[in-house]
């Protein structure tokens, strides 16, 4: 049976557990299912179970050190609290790497929210990059709680989408209004061409949101510059044309491109740059434990390095 997991990221006192304890005390949501609470941080707020709908329900853990996020404990923790589903405060100050490693293979992420603190979060954007980052990237909304102390939300709005376009941000008042960001992402190059022609500096960007939004892709003839990755885990007869990518400092480079058929594998060099013509289709790929855009080439030729050789997802 999956374990669905509800993850809530943030920094310290970002109201993390005041929206945990809303949650819970809506009964739409808790109608007395065993659920499991894993706490990994202590702030001014407790969690109330009394006050949860579904009355006496709910475990609560206190991780207190990271080194305690292991498969044998989370496993051993739902099985006593004979939990049905988990609940997860995360430590703002711990990459989710850590815990992603940690899941057991049946517990499945259903959903991930993040809080801020609108009044620090500059701040944060400022000094600690890199952790907000690797927060935004999985969130599916980004809930920022006084919203008055926001001063651009321009700002934040592209600290979000430099890794993620389907992260919604939501600004909450004192008075419990709620206003969504409504502003318009374009994309600089035309979805609707019969060649989408991506420039060098476009991959990343064409990157994430194909990997968001793959439908939007299907059928479609990309055109753009790359360089090669043979790998066995692309499968017979494929490889990965991708590009080196960099969300925020040098120790986040990583290589990203999708699956690509190619009935010429033996001519491809690894790591050489070529010019590929391609249609794209969305399929399931063991490379991406689930579907995904898998390119068919229709043509390869060499090519000359871009003039950078990192691309950004902004």
């Amino acid at each position: 049976m999956a374990i669905p997991v509800y993850l809530f990221v943030g920094m310290l006192e970002s109201g993390k557990t005041a929206f945990i304890q809303e949650t819970m005390e809506d009964p739409r949501f808790d109608s007395g299912e065993k659920t499991l609470v894993l706490q990994c941080e202590e702030g001014e707020n407790e969690l109330d179970p009394s006050r949860f709908a579904g009355k006496n329900s709910t475990t609560i853990v206190q991780v207190e050190d990271k080194e305690q996020l292991t498969r044998e404990n989370l496993e051993k923790w739902r099985r006593d609290a004979k939990a049905e589903r988990v609940l997860i405060e995360y430590n703002g100050m711990w990459m989710l790497s850590d815990l992603a490693a940690a899941l057991p293979g049946d517990w499945v992420m259903y959903q991930c929210i993040m809080t801020a603190d609108g009044a620090t979060l500059p701040m944060y954007l400022a000094n600690m990059r890199q952790l907000m980052l690797d927060k935004f990237a999985a969130s599916e909304l980004l809930v920022v709680n006084r919203a008055e102390a926001v001063a651009d939300r321009m700002e934040v709005h592209k600290a979000v989408r430099q890794v993620s376009r389907r992260c919604d941000i939501a600004y909450e008042y004192a008075d419990g209004s709620v206003e969504y960001d409504e502003i318009e992402d374009e994309l600089p190059f035309d979805v609707n061409a019969d060649v989408i022609e991506l420039a060098d500096d476009q991959f990343g960007l064409w990157y994430l949101d194909a990997s968001e939004t793959p439908e939007k892709y299907k059928g479609k003839t990309l055109h753009f510059k790359a360089q090669v990755c043979q790998t066995p885990r692309a499968g017979k007869g494929c490889f990965v044309p991708g590009r080196f990518a960099m969300t925020c400092c040098v120790d986040d480079i990583t290589f990203v491109g999708f699956v690509c058929k190619y009935d010429r594998l033996d001519t491809l060099e690894q790591r050489s740059w070529i010019d590929v013509t391609a249609k794209v289709n969305v399929k399931y790929h063991p490379l991406y434990r689930g579907e995904g855009p898998v390119l068919t080439a229709l043509e390869i030729h060499p090519a000359q390095p871009a003039a950078e050789d990192i691309v950004y997802f902004s």
